[in-house]
């Protein structure tokens, strides 16, 4: 049986442009080079055609990258050493620059991330970075982001997710935070005890402006304290208390 040669061109020819279609989805796009030359625009998403040999296709992926920063040895500017892992998101809005610009952005975006962390977080003080990070992520995202511009990538967020303290600064953190809340009882405290002496002070400048309401006073405690025990008290009374009693007696 013989093969006609149109029918085997023709076979190979489908072949060849069969095995030619790619398929991108939508968060993909395709950068093209013909004969080493880069086509003006990425394509995608759909069906393109790619004739190999004389083309070549990076695809790129447009989503969202979250990136882990793996901890990172930190020497705060109070020279306390830490470890600071941290998340990176990022992701291409130029495929073209992406993959010229750059050999691997990926890891180009990653060890920029490591060294800018070391640097940023080395400026700050102990106290900042446990208690300002929404700023020093303000910072190491402005940082990055101007960083990987050239190379067609966005960094959406920096977020620093662990500080790992030596045991030791742990330890001292926590005697000065005990040390604090015991002065502010203390401070609680003072103030009370200052409250009740003004309120007393109070107190005595009226019984002394009216000597009758003092015995009055005197006279309420006898029923509360005779109320509460069922013994005998003895009560001294007061040489003021037994003068006014005279002298109501007296009047006729």
């Amino acid at each position: 049986m013989n093969i006609s040669p149109t029918l085997i061109l023709g076979v190979v020819i489908v072949f060849y442009l069969v095995t030619s279609i790619q398929i991108l989805a939508e968060y993909e796009r395709g950068v093209i080079f013909r004969l080493g030359k880069l086509l003006s625009e990425p394509k995608g998403p759909g069906v393109i055609l790619v004739f190999r040999p004389i083309d070549r296709i990076v695809r790129i992926s447009l989503r969202t990258i979250v990136h882990d920063v793996p901890p990172q040895d930190v020497i705060t500017r109070d020279n306390v050493s830490v470890k600071v892992s941290a998340v990176v998101y990022f992701r291409v809005i130029d495929p073209r620059r992406a993959v010229v610009e750059v050999e691997n952005y990926l890891y180009a975006t990653s060890q920029l991330s490591q060294t800018t962390l070391r640097s940023v977080l080395g400026t700050a003080d102990l106290d900042d970075l446990l208690s300002q990070r929404d700023r020093l992520n303000q910072q190491l995202t402005q940082i990055l982001d101007r960083e990987t511009e050239p190379w067609g990538i966005k960094v959406s967020a920096v977020e620093v997710k662990n500080v790992d303290l030596p045991q030791e600064m742990q330890r001292a953190m926590a005697r000065q935070a005990e040390a604090e809340r015991e002065k502010r009882a203390k401070i609680i405290h003072a103030e009370g005890e200052r409250l009740a002496a003004t309120a007393l002070g109070q107190a005595a400048e009226i019984f002394g402006q009216n000597p009758v309401t003092l015995q009055l006073r005197y006279l309420q405690t006898l029923v509360e304290v005779a109320a509460e025990k069922n013994s005998t008290l003895v009560f001294p009374l007061p040489l003021e208390m037994l003068l006014t009693m005279k002298r109501a007696s007296d009047k006729p």
